[in-house]
């Protein structure tokens, strides 16, 4: 019996299209703005323009919308490439709005000229003043019926750089009285003394977003222009320009829901600010929502394509919750991250019947959901190192790590049963002594007593030092955004969003950790090394916890 697949929403449509012969082939594109770096709710638009591409083999471009120079850069170019890279795409052209400057100059000369363009001398305030509300028509400008002659030659002149910033504007002549406020004499161009990063000085006017996002798809050859569901509204806009102007094979816009991830901030401006202020790092502090600093936290791309593909295309906006996404990298990390020891708030285990000088090499699994990979050899020694909270002096019943009495299993070693410990000025412990069975190596019994309690534990004669960084979220609100009940989104920061620790030892397999390279840390999580370590200075960084800590704390 054949399979039948569900299709989304964009699928159908693209497969009806191809059916009724408007398009032959596929062909879409990805048109960020070079202002920021790449966010997850990015990843999302990636996969669905890059993915409907494959899928019906077409072709997608990386379309770099440079219609704004006064907030954009070089360095946000580069970022944007290297993010689509690593999550797996690659684009057929690298192309630029920039690139058809030109056509869209003459397509606004085409519309003076047809009566359907004007030039405005309205201020910003009064265009805003004139343009309406949503229950009331919008006033037309007194300068909206200047000739189609006057018109040309305003915009020559704007062209020429004779005017100021702000002082004449070209509007396309619609309908004032539009109950679509995008219709009512939209703004196509305006006047910006700003070199760009790569038509220089050429231009001192640009073309809005709007007038340029559907001339540039069309030239382009983009059949599907998929865009997330703000520019709905924007839809009539984009049509009626590409009929004005007459073009034989328009381009479609199709909207989607963008994605919206609680506890995450996606917003350019407000994740700017973040940087500058120093509240992180950098826009690839692990923290941010971005897709460099999920990539330094530890975070795969499969995980994220994984991500895209479980929250599905639709048509109505909807909140993620973050735990969905943590669910798929630990998915993903799972089947491919080699497990490791590494002891993160260590206390010094002594073995006191262990022989003096004595080490042995215990063979542990690289990782058992792949179990061709082999084994690794971890050393063992008479004097280890254990995390803190693995022993208690007084501990409840049903405590079932290390405790006076009570027989515990070291990771894939022996059994051992704690017998004293010596504790510093302040009380707290820092090295506990214990017995060990040398029947049980390998971690099981001859005469198959069970114990309840594994620990993990790293020898001290040839462990390495490391800095972990612990990571959480960089808000404790759901809606980092939202600044009706707080007056900043500042204020909605974790305090707790980082714990940084030093002195944390690692099993001495791995001298050799290079930036990137991911491990589950037995009992702690996942882990990735930062793009800052060294031999010398190993950092690492905690990618997600074992088990959702935060399902708990919501509750």
């Amino acid at each position: 019996m054949e399979e039948v697949v569900s299709k989304n929403f964009i699928e159908e449509a693209i497969e009806k299209d191809l059916a009724d012969g408007v398009y032959t082939c596929v062909q879409t594109r990805f048109p960020p703005e070079p202002n920021g770096y790449l966010h997850i709710g990015h990843a999302k638009a990636i996969c669905i323009d890059f993915g409907n591409a494959q899928k019906y083999g077409g072709t997608c471009n990386l379309r770099l919308d440079d219609t704004n120079p006064s907030k954009e850069d070089t360095e946000y170019v580069d970022a944007i490439e290297e993010d689509i890279k690593w999550l797996g795409f690659q684009w057929d052209k690298e192309l630029y709005a920039s690139d058809y400057f030109d056509d869209i100059y003459e397509c606004a000369i085409k519309l003076i000229k047809d009566g359907k363009a004007y030039v405005d001398d309205l201020s910003a305030d009064e265009i805003r003043e004139y343009r309406g509300t949503l229950t009331e028509p919008g006033k037309e400008s007194p300068y909206r019926n200047r000739s189609v002659e006057e018109n040309l030659d305003l915009f020559r002149r704007m062209t020429e750089g004779e005017w100021e910033n702000g002082v004449r504007v070209l509007r396309a002549k619609i309908d004032m009285a539009s109950p679509n406020l995008n219709m009512r004499d939209p703004i196509i161009y305006r006047i910006m003394h700003q070199d760009h990063h790569r038509t220089g000085d050429k231009w001192c006017v640009y073309p809005m977003y709007d007038f340029a996002h559907p001339i540039s798809d069309t030239v382009e050859g983009v059949t599907h222009s998929l865009c997330s569901l703000e520019f709905e509204d924007h839809r009539p806009l984009y049509d009626w320009f590409l009929r004005e102007l007459g073009f034989e094979k328009p381009s479609r816009q199709i909207e989607f829901a963008r994605m919206n991830l609680n506890y995450t901030l996606t917003s350019k401006r407000k994740c700017l600010k973040l940087v500058n202020d120093g509240i992180v790092s950098g826009w690839d502090d692990p923290r941010m929502g971005t897709l460099c600093g999920m990539r330094r936290r530890g975070y795969t791309p499969a995980a994220i394509r994984d991500f895209c593909e479980r929250i599905g295309v639709a048509k109505a906006n909807s909140v993620i919750d973050f735990s969905l996404l943590e669910f798929c990298v630990r998915e993903d990390l799972n089947n491919i991250a080699p497990r490791a020891m590494a002891v993160l708030r260590p206390i010094k285990l002594v073995i006191d019947n262990y022989p003096e000088g004595k080490t042995e090499e215990i063979e542990v699994e690289i990782n058992p959901q792949m179990p061709e990979l082999g084994t690794r050899k971890v050393t063992f020694s008479k004097n280890l190192w254990i995390e803190e909270d693995d022993f208690m002096e007084d501990a409840p019943k049903k405590y079932f790590r290390l405790k006076y009495g009570q027989e515990v299993r070291l990771k894939s070693a022996y059994y051992v049963t704690a017998t004293s410990c010596v504790k510093d000025e302040n009380g707290r412990v820092i090295e506990v002594h214990c017995t060990y069975d040398p029947e049980t190596r390998g971690g099981d019994s001859p005469d198959g007593r069970k114990v309840k309690g594994t620990i993990h534990w790293v020898s001290q004669d040839d462990s390495i030092d490391a800095t972990i960084h612990l990571y959480d979220r960089l808000f404790n609100v759901e809606n980092p955004s939202d600044e009706s009940k707080v007056g900043s989104f500042t204020e909605n920061l974790n305090p707790n969003s980082v714990e940084t620790l030093t002195g944390c030892k690692l099993e001495s397999g791995l001298a050799d950790i290079k930036p990137e390279d991911k491990f589950q840390f037995l009992r702690l999580g996942y882990f990735c090394v930062d793009k800052e370590s060294t031999p010398d200075n190993i950092i690492i960084n905690r990618t997600v916890a074992l088990k959702d800590s935060w399902a708990k704390i919501n509750k």
